[in-house]
């Protein structure tokens, strides 16, 4: 089965067109736009949005929130509040896309609730939540988790629907039965679009969950923020809207990194 495995490999480009790694430019131009983007915060803040708080001010109350240990306790608890309804999402999310995208029957039934939901923020979830299971950790988990799998699912539907037909085809003429197909040719082929609606999936994780910690939280991030409000205290709601973005993007750079680990034939530019 060599002819098939060398078909599974190639939805296009063989693995010398790995796509290049991040150059010195590169990282310049990133460390470039975060000194642009301090430089006009501070401008802002001294010149123009009332009460807004310097970086100065921001780092410093992020000092005071790390020494006392609050900081490190809200983020591990977002994270994993995050963290539980990502993998969730995520590990539900994948079985039933493919099911919907290689079983006709399958996808007759599944679709229609997987559209309908999708039409659904989230969010909108939570009154609904809070009746039927509580306000402990399972609704806040909940809601993190129907934001990550609506996303992840649809992504992997697609990718089994878009596999090029010409490449099952030629497994069949080969001889492959339909479990080998699917191992060899669909699940590589649609690894890449899984992959993108898993990133998807996890800033729609991260996006709800200030509103996941509204219900009767007594930590976490967005839980800090939301009592940061009720005073005025614009430098700890900074911290926490920096901490959130920082952790997200570390999260989805890790998803890029096994991105371009499993899609590695893949051309890019």
């Amino acid at each position: 089965m060599t002819e098939l495995a060398a078909l599974s490999k190639s939805p296009a480009a063989p693995a010398a067109r790995r796509g290049p790694r991040r150059s010195p430019r590169a990282i310049a131009l990133n460390l470039a736009a975060v000194a642009i983007g301090l430089a006009v915060w501070t401008l802002l803040a001294t010149v123009g949005v009332q009460g807004l708080p310097n970086p100065l001010q921001v780092a410093v109350k992020a000092g005071e929130l790390i020494a006392d240990g609050t900081l490190l306790g809200d983020a591990l608890a977002s994270l994993r509040r995050v963290l539980s309804g990502f993998l969730l999402g995520t590990l539900l999310a994948i079985p039933i896309g493919f099911l919907m995208g290689w079983y006709t029957t399958a996808r007759g039934l599944l679709e229609p609730y997987v559209q309908f939901f999708r039409t659904i923020p989230p969010l909108a979830i939570i009154p609904l939540a809070i009746v039927l299971m509580g306000i402990g950790e399972v609704p806040k988990v909940f809601v993190i988790f129907l934001a990550s799998f609506l996303s992840s699912v649809v992504a992997t539907f697609q990718g089994v629907v878009d596999v090029d037909k010409t490449l099952i085809n030629a497994a069949r003429v080969l001889g492959a039965s339909d479990r080998t197909i699917f191992l060899k040719v669909v699940v590589p082929a649609s690894t890449p679009f899984i992959l993108v609606g898993m990133r998807v999936g996890l800033g729609s994780a991260w996006g709800t969950l200030v509103a996941a910690e509204l219900i009767a939280a007594q930590e976490g991030l967005g839980f800090r923020m939301q009592q940061a409000q009720l005073y005025y205290d614009l430098s700890t709601i900074f911290v926490g809207l920096i901490a959130i973005g920082v952790l997200g993007l570390l999260m989805d750079r890790l998803l890029l990194l096994a991105e371009r680990r499993l899609t590695d034939w893949q051309e890019r530019r």
